[in-house]
């Protein structure tokens, strides 16, 4: 009774987001029984909460030994996997658990969200409806249903499944998290900014949330939203280039999608200032987004007052230069923009380069180099991608 009492109490101290202490009580229930697989189990949920990864899967893969006829350490094998972000470890032990057990709608919740990480929306989609057959009333499933067509662009059962979904449970922040990107999606901007407000009033830590709401803010400017969209859809990849040879004018497509970036950029640049200096907004930004997009504002009047000066005094080279300086917005976006540190310092680099050059051609009177600065600071946007296809890096 006494060990049932301290396995209890460790799933409520995990519950309560106590992982420290639900450790030191699991630690106390093996100095006495070594051999208890729930509670190698649950220290091993205890343990990647607080970063400690090889031990808590050598913990999971032990209750595993102990009880290998049981679903439950399979079950948080896929959980420990899953918060390291393994997926495809997350989604085979959450498959052998299933196979031990199918009735059980937590490890269907668990394959879906596996699933969703990998970005196998089908697969969610299934899941989800095979967890819904054994309890229809499960919140998070549906809100995770709701996800997956949003991700597959379903955007009317996306909508219907979030609805769904905050009905059976309004003070579930997955619920109006999904409600939120279902409405983003359908271009209810305002809408889904109250849901992502919702989901951190119920839940302040979720980084995600935070992330979402910023983009939904954003969103609302009419401008912002039109550009984004142009920016997402047209992108040449640069096997493109091979054809240049053989139809020059396919040069003026790439000029056009390059400046399209930059505008969309620019719009980046100037809503988020704007929304980072707002009292009511203020507080969703990091220092660092909001110095980039004030760093970008600053560098679009920079290059407008040098473009006027060199128009002013008849000096082609400075006016040109100051191009060059305005096309610098994209470089430093794309960099600020990447996920990998090693991918920014590259972007950056490349950036200080462009900017050499760009005061290389001003100070010696050489108006093409200025130029090849700018054809060089727009081209960016392909610099970046191939930067983050080298380094395995995402566009935050």
């Amino acid at each position: 009774m006494k060990t049932d009492d301290s396995i209890q109490r460790a799933r409520t101290l995990l519950s309560m987001r106590r992982p420290a202490d639900a450790e030191r009580e699991l630690r106390g229930v093996l100095a006495t029984d070594p051999n208890h697989a729930t509670a190698h189990c649950i220290l091993a949920l205890a343990l990647v909460q607080q970063g400690g990864n090889t031990e808590a899967v050598a913990e999971a893969q032990e209750g595993i030994r102990l009880a290998p006829e049981h679903w439950f350490p399979q079950y948080t094998a896929g959980q420990v996997y899953y918060r390291l972000r393994v997926a495809d470890s997350a989604i085979a032990s959450a498959e052998a658990s299933l196979a031990l057990e199918p009735e059980e709608t937590a490890t269907w919740e668990l394959l879906a969200r596996a699933n969703l990480l990998k970005q196998d929306f089908p697969r969610v989609v299934e899941a989800a409806r095979r967890g819904l057959a054994i309890d229809p009333q499960d919140s998070d499933l549906v809100s995770l249903l709701s996800l997956a067509h949003t991700n597959l662009g379903e955007t009317g059962p996306a909508m219907a499944a979030a609805a769904h979904a905050v009905q059976l449970d309004p003070e579930s922040a997955t619920a109006h998290l999904a409600a939120g990107r279902a409405a983003l999606a359908a271009g209810e901007a305002r809408r889904a900014a109250e849901y992502f407000r919702e989901v951190l009033r119920l839940d302040p830590g979720f980084e995600p949330a935070r992330e979402q709401l910023v983009d939904a803010l954003k969103q609302r400017n009419p401008l912002y939203r039109l550009l984004s969209k142009l920016r997402l859809r047209f992108f040449c990849g640069w096997r493109m280039v091979l054809l240049l040879p053989v139809a020059p004018p396919l040069v003026l497509v790439f000029v056009l999608i390059a400046v399209l970036h930059w505008a969309a950029w620019v719009a980046e640049s100037v809503t988020t200032l704007r929304l980072a200096r707002a009292k009511a907004t203020q507080l969703l930004f990091e220092n660092a987004e909001s110095r980039v997009a004030m760093a970008c504002c600053a560098i679009v009047v920079a290059g407008v007052a040098l473009l006027a000066l060199g128009i002013g005094v008849g000096h082609d080279a400075l006016g040109m230069a100051g191009v060059a300086v305005m096309a610098l917005v994209t470089p430093v976006q794309e960099a600020a923009h990447t996920g990998s540190a090693r991918g920014r310092v590259v972007l950056y680099g490349w950036t200080a380069l462009l900017v050499a050059t760009t005061v290389t051609g001003a100070v010696l009177d050489v108006p093409t180099v200025a130029l090849l600065s700018v054809y060089a600071g727009l081209a960016t946007i392909w610099v970046a991608a191939g930067v983050r296809r080298l380094f395995g890096a995402r566009q935050l």
